[in-house]
Order: structure tokens, then C-alpha cells, then sequence
């Protein structure tokens, strides 16, 4: 069972469907107990990273998510889900994240933000099983205004070039996160969270 994780800020109804389309039994929740029994968990999100760390204290999430990711559960932050894995984000000043990756979260600068359409990821970390099947340069839907910079490079799985060259996604033990939108990318972002649901 996987639980996605609903703390007011996600596109939920649309990561269930596709969870769902590629065989997963899926479950949304904001409760702690329903949280810390399933096998797997998703975070999505949109939106600011100071507010979805208002939500996910205010609903009591935070040591769960930490807890569960402890345990080594496969766990999958999708554009703010993964954003706030990290320490801290200048979105809205310096505000903290769950710190469950060393890292920050920067505003992308130079280019018109948010960066929104389809854009390729590029140098796959193969040894990610996320990415499995996904061919170099293929192409997935972003919308976002801010990026991940893990302190360790070896927590990159994939990058994309916006301006620069930023971390499009992460992999390390049982923690992934992608920038894009799996959900809205057709049937390249179907294999990804497929490779995921049979992690």
C-alpha cells in the first residue's frame, strides 16, 4: 500500500490516478496512524515551502515522514515534496525544511520563473532505479521557481538545463525525488513512478 501524503497542498487526485494506472494500491491521507502503516509514501506538492511546513506541523507530520523514512520505506517527493526534504529554502526568506537531505533550495535566477513546460533530463544516474528504462534526454513537465542543491552531489540523479544546469532529481537508499511532474508527463512519467511502485 502506497499513502499519499495530504497536507492541503498537493495534487492529489492526479498522482492517485497515475499511482493507480500503473497498478499501485494507493490510499490519500493526512492521518499520522494510516501514514506509519503503509509500505511506501508520496509526497506532492505545489506551492511555497514555508506554508507546507506550517501544514505538515500544524497536522503533525513532520516526525512521521521523518520516522518512516527511517525505516528505510521507498519514499517519493514529487516538485515541493521534494523540495522539502531539504534543510532550507530562500523562498520567503530562509525557511527549514524536514532536513532529511543535506541542502538547500535556491530561486532559479537569469530566466523568466517559474519554469514551466517540458524540458529533457540529462546525465541519469544509472545505478538510480527510478530511472530504469528512461532513456538519456528524455523529455518531462516542470513547473516550478526553485531548485535543490544537495550538499553531497551524489544525492543527484538526474539534471536539466534551465539557465543552468540544476538537480531535476534525487536518489539515495530509499529516498527519491523528482522536480517534474510525473503525473502530467505522459507515459515517460508513468514508467517513473512504475519503476517506483515496484521498488
Amino acid at each position: 500500500m502506497i499513502a499519499v501524503i495530504d497536507y492541503g497542498m498537493g495534487n492529489l487526485h492526479s498522482v492517485q490516478k497515475a499511482l493507480e494506472f500503473v497498478g499501485a494500491k494507493v490510499f490519500v491521507t493526512q492521518n499520522a496512524d494510516e501514514i506509519k502503516q503503509a509500505q511506501k509514501l508520496v509526497l506532492p506538492g505545489v506551492g511555497a515551502m514555508q506554508q507546507a511546513m506550517e501544514r505538515l506541523n500544524y497536522l503533525g507530520l513532520v516526525d512521521v515522514i521523518k520516522e518512516a523514512v527511517n525505516q528505510n520505506k521507498p519514499f517519493l517527493g514529487i516538485c515541493l515534496g521534494l523540495q522539502l526534504l531539504f534543510q532550507e529554502s530562500q523562498e520567503g526568506g530562509q525557511v527549514k525544511g524536514l532536513g532529511i537531505i543535506p541542502g538547500s533550495v535556491k530561486k532559479l535566477s537569469n530566466l523568466k520563473v517559474p519554469h514551466i513546460g517540458w524540458n529533457q533530463i540529462k546525465k541519469i544516474n544509472p545505478e538510480c532505479p527510478l530511472f530504469k528504462d528512461i532513456p538519456e534526454g528524455a523529455f518531462f513537465y516542470f513547473c516550478h521557481s526553485y531548485y535543490v542543491e544537495p550538499k553531497d552531489l551524489i544525492w543527484i540523479a538526474t539534471q536539466t538545463e534551465y539557465a543552468t544546469n540544476f538537480a531535476s532529481s534525487i536518489c539515495g537508499n530509499n529516498i527519491f525525488g523528482v522536480q517534474f511532474h510525473p503525473e502530467k508527463s505522459h507515459i515517460l512519467g508513468l514508467k517513473v513512478l512504475e519503476n517506483f511502485v515496484r521498488l
